[in-house]
């Protein structure tokens, strides 16, 4: 191992970490910069002491036509989840729980399934239980169950799959 790895154990981790303090902080002071490291540095020792199995992405070209759905999905989600608040009361939406199995077991597809469900306005990943592989989401306007299962697992698990499994 050699001494930087020894110090940083996860560089591009500590590298994000920075990056995202200076943004959040809007400033490059010496100061900021070295809280920033120093706060950084915290993160990837935590990351030591949860020994997280290392992420293999198969498939990079399925990543990126997911990330692209998903800045596709978040857009149009946000649209239709600005009509339905404020269209006011000319629209009758119906909320409610869907119960959804999924192929997808690979730990990194699930947490990234999360973030893309809860990311999306109008769906929120409420639960998901491993033995059964059954996912528990909650749906602003679910007009159709079935719609919705086909959108995740054909929009999202599949190129999911493609990516980790």
């Amino acid at each position: 191992m050699s001494a930087l790895r020894r110090v940083v154990p996860y560089p591009l981790l500590f590298l994000a970490l920075l990056a995202m303090w200076l943004l959040l902080q809007q400033s490059v002071a010496p100061g900021t910069l070295i809280f920033g490291a120093l706060v950084a540095l915290g993160g990837c020792w935590a990351m030591v002491a949860l020994s997280p199995q290392p992420a293999r992405i198969r498939r990079i070209g399925a990543a990126v036509r997911l990330a692209g759905r998903v800045f596709v999905d978040v857009f149009r989600s946000n649209l239709a989840v600005g009509t339905i608040v404020l269209g006011g009361q000319h629209r009758r939406t119906h909320s409610g729980f869907m119960t959804l199995r999924l192929e997808l077991t690979n730990r990194y597809g699930l947490a990234v399934l999360a973030i893309v469900m809860t990311c999306t306005p109008g769906t929120l990943w409420v639960h998901y239980d491993p033995m059964r592989r059954t996912l528990l989401l909650h749906v602003l306007d679910l007009v159709d169950e079935s719609e919705w299962v086909r959108l995740i697992k054909l929009r999202y698990e599949t190129l999911l799959l493609e990516i980790f499994e």
